[in-house]
């Protein structure tokens, strides 16, 4: 099966514990890679300088890219971590990416950083797949003259998109409402797997229930990716499986799986027996209620 992948690679400056550490990644190659370890074939959109490190990583996976080298530097964040807070700068911004209509998947991630995505390769871009995962901090972001990250109130074109994954800033943003309201709001529109992570809680919208995990309560080292990470285990396990107790089980048990392993970027992504092994306990942890 397939999985294609919409996003910018990045190189991420990670200041955690007092220390500065480089790292290449991003949602294209956290989601690329992860994908992959889930025995996925994976198409990448995206666009990267020629500072980026990954290329020959990409091509060793076997990750099939689409005149992804330009000639403007890999747009790059600074991240500031302290435990589960995070505070985010954009040092550099690539070109947008161009959209490539000649492919078909069996499934679609769509995880835009900043900017990279315009409305109509948006727009253009959910034809190529019938299920679609949508990752919308990209599409909130906006930087201030310090050029730090904040998210702005912002409507998205949700027709044809499958699943959503927000922590509760993005859904506030998305909606202008919290927790159940604002999961409803996002089920209004059309979305049939509406995500909700809360630091260590993540709930499932599906129809009139919320299914949720918890993952266990551990010192958190880099979280960098570990959204992107959930997500392309969700999609892929959805794909597979099409069961979404399974995908948020393994979804969770893969961003637990990162998290514990205390690896710097894209060294943390899990192998797909771990992933399976965790899913296996969060399977019989899940709760439900009626909303």
């Amino acid at each position: 099966m397939k999985i294609s992948v919409i996003s910018h690679c990045t190189i991420d400056s990670i200041l955690l514990d007092g220390s500065q550490s480089d790292v290449a990644g991003g949602p294209a190659c956290y989601c690329a890679f992860t994908s992959k370890n889930l025995k996925f074939d994976v198409d990448l959109f995206t666009k990267y300088g020629p500072d980026f490190p990954l290329q020959q990583k990409l091509l060793d996976q076997k990750i099939s890219t689409y005149n992804p080298l330009s000639e403007t530097k890999t747009t790059r964040f600074r991240i500031d971590i302290d435990d589960s807070d995070r505070k985010l700068f954009l040092q550099e911004k690539c070109e947008a990416i161009d959209f490539v209509d000649d492919v078909k998947t069996d499934g679609l991630i769509i995880s835009p950083v900043f900017d990279e995505i315009s409305s109509d390769v948006f727009s253009k871009i959910k034809g190529i797949s019938d299920f679609i995962m949508l990752d919308p901090q990209g599409f909130l972001r906006r930087k201030n003259t310090q050029n730090e990250i904040f998210l702005e109130q912002t409507s998205i074109d949700l027709s044809r998109i499958s699943a959503i994954k927000t922590n509760s800033d993005e859904l506030r943003s998305l909606t202008g409402h919290d927790g159940d309201n604002g999961m409803q709001l996002l089920q209004n529109q059309g979305v049939e797997n509406v995500i909700l992570t809360d630091k260590q809680n993540i709930s499932l919208l599906i129809k009139d229930k919320i299914y949720s995990i918890s993952l266990p309560n551990i010192h958190l080292h880099d979280t960098t990716g570990i959204g992107d990470i959930f997500c392309a285990t969700f999609c892929c396990t959805m794909l597979k499986e099409n069961d979404f107790l399974w995908a948020l089980c393994f979804a969770g048990g893969a961003a637990q799986a990162a998290l514990e392993s205390k690896n710097i970027g894209i060294e943390k992504i899990p192998k797909k027996g771990l992933i399976e092994s965790n899913g296996s306990y969060f399977y019989n942890m899940v709760k439900f209620r009626d909303i």
